[in-house]
This record gives C-alpha cells, sequence and structure tokens, in this order.
C-alpha cells in the first residue's frame, strides 16, 4: 500500500483562502488549492494541499499576512483509505 503524505491547510472561509494563495505565489512556495477532503471535514470549502516537509515555510510566508487559517493537517493519502491528523 503506497501512501502520500501532505500538510492540508483550513480557512474559515473561502477569501482567506484566496489570500493565502497569493502569499504563497508571492512567497514562491509549491502548493495547490482543492476541496478540504472529507477526511477533515463533511462541509464544503476550499483548502490549501502542501508537501509537509515545507511546512515551517508555509507557516512563515501566512503569518506575515492577516490571514485567519482554521486548522492545519498530515493528511495521508493512499489509495485504500486516505486519513486526516490535525496538527496545529
Amino acid at each position: 500500500m503506497k501512501s502520500e503524505v501532505y500538510g492540508v491547510i483550513t480557512f474559515k472561509s473561502t477569501h482567506h483562502t484566496i489570500q493565502a494563495e497569493d502569499l504563497l505565489k508571492d512567497g514562491g512556495l509549491e502548493f495547490k488549492t482543492i476541496p478540504t477532503p472529507r477526511e477533515i471535514t463533511k462541509s464544503c470549502g476550499l483548502s490549501i494541499l502542501f508537501q509537509l516537509d515545507h511546512l515551517y515555510m508555509v507557516e512563515d510566508v501566512i503569518s506575515q499576512g492577516t490571514i485567519k487559517i482554521d486548522s492545519v493537517y498530515k493528511y495521508i493519502k493512499s489509495r485504500e483509505k486516505s486519513s486526516a491528523e490535525k496538527i496545529i
């Protein structure tokens, strides 16, 4: 069973997600905007997926703005079953 490990940032609103996208782009970090995984919440919304080993860089870039993040998760994605663990 091959799995991939990512970080996922959730936000209070789509507006904050869009603001975070701009900050991360300006910071030169690689990320992808995705629908929030069902393992995190059943409600709809957008989240940012990034390489977990870039966590500290992502935190640094986001802390420079006025964006309110909801939570940060370690997201383990596999073909059989994905899971999420809140880390911040």
